[in-house]
């Protein structure tokens, strides 16, 4: 840590709440579904798309992104980054069109890596070495949040004010944030073996069975919770009932990030391989029990909620155990993993739907976890393989 550093946890808040903002533009949309059908008159699958091109560009571009701004201070990329974001959630709030909209979801998608791999390096930079699970476990929650909170809050600023305002939240968020990093240290990248580091880990089998996994896990996983919004009021609900559930689902969703990370310390082998089952399970429990009815809704959004966001820990802690010696560039490699998870995902989820109807997208959450299953069970042989020959 920079000993003339001021203020650590107040840049570390910043941070979090940076990640907290990317992460509430990427899913933002998931919630507007509707909105944006009715606004631009196109289908549901189309609209989820929106979902797929963001995900597309942050999985394509971002890690050569990473390496590109490498040469940048790593502070002036931060603080661009989510003025990129900023700025187009507010073109997106008035988009004329949905061909626009699409281009403005296009953008910031490149920056999510950069952001992403970025903000975990700064937030470990502002301590001393001992300290860096602290600083990393404290920015995760900025991202966790995000991931369980953006949706409920994004459709309470839509239904209560309107669809712009949705849109103007999370611009005045990554502004915030934005402003927030302007303590923090304007110090360049370690560029140093950063090109030599990642072509050791590029050669990794591990490596890309962990990225493989990642794909089918978040696929899985946005398969079936890009179209949560309309699964939900497919059900008969109205859109303050379907945001209060939403709302349940986040909560859920800690409490399954907690238990992931604990379930995780103990066995990372078994907790991996029986993830994809507890997901499958929480699908399966939606498709025999779900109804109008309140209260089974809200114990099946919850159970819903601690399975889906558990995913994400999982597989990050997979890939990154796989790593170690690149971590910024493998940190790079698996958002852009799930990043085409999400996007294979979401259009898995819209070709069921579009042929077999709502509640079919749970089919394309099935497949994937079984595809996961195969992955991880691939690994571990291979990690079986290479403990015994060493």
């Amino acid at each position: 840590m920079n000993k003339t550093m001021k203020h650590p946890n107040l840049i570390l808040f910043f941070i979090a709440l940076g990640l907290f903002g990317v992460f509430t533009v990427e899913f933002s949309v998931i919630g507007l579904l509707p909105m944006v059908v009715e606004r631009y008159g196109v289908s549901v699958a189309q609209a989820g798309m929106l979902v797929s091109v963001f995900a597309l560009f942050a999985a394509i571009g971002g890690p050569l992104m990473v390496l590109w701004l490498a040469k940048y201070s790593r502070k002036r990329v931060l603080i661009g980054s989510l003025m990129i974001f900023a700025l187009c959630c507010v073109l997106s709030a008035w988009a004329p069109d949905y061909q626009t909209l699409m281009v403005l979801r296009a953008l910031p998608g490149l920056m999510l890596t950069v952001f992403f791999s970025l903000a975990f390096a700064a937030a470990v930079a502002l301590y001393p070495p001992q300290k860096a699970a602290f600083a990393t476990s404290m920015a995760l929650m900025g991202e966790s949040v995000g991931l369980v909170f953006g949706l409920p809050l994004i459709l309470f600023f839509a239904h209560t004010f309107s669809y712009e305002t949705a849109f103007l939240f999370c611009a005045a968020v990554c502004v915030i944030a934005a402003a927030g990093l302007l303590r923090l240290p304007d110090s360049k990248q370690n560029e140093q073996g950063k090109t030599a580091d990642a072509l050791v880990i590029l050669k990794k089998p591990l490596l890309w069975l962990g990225l493989l996994a990642t794909v089918a896990v978040l696929s899985s996983m946005f398969g079936v919770y890009s179209y949560a919004t309309e699964y939900l009021l497919g059900l008969g609900m109205n859109a303050n009932t379907v945001s209060l559930l939403m709302m349940v689902f986040g909560i859920g969703g800690l409490a399954g990030n907690v238990i992931a990370g604990r379930a995780l310390a103990k066995n990372i082998k078994l907790t991996a391989v029986a993830y994809p089952f507890v997901l499958a399970l929480a699908y399966a429990a939606l498709y025999a029990f779900a109804s109008p009815n309140i209260a089974v809704m809200a114990l099946l959004c919850a159970v819903w909620g601690a399975a889906h966001i558990s995913g994400l820990v999982v597989s990050q802690f997979w890939v990154s155990s796989s790593a170690e010696e690149a971590p910024e560039f493998a940190t790079s490699l698996f958002v852009s993993a799930a990043n085409v998870g999400v996007t294979v995902g979401a259009a898995s989820g819209g070709w069921f739907i579009s042929n077999f109807g709502i509640q079919s997208s749970l089919w394309a959450g099935w497949g994937f976890a079984l595809l996961a299953v195969v992955f991880f069970a691939v690994s571990l042989v291979l990690k079986k393989r290479e403990l015994v020959s060493g």
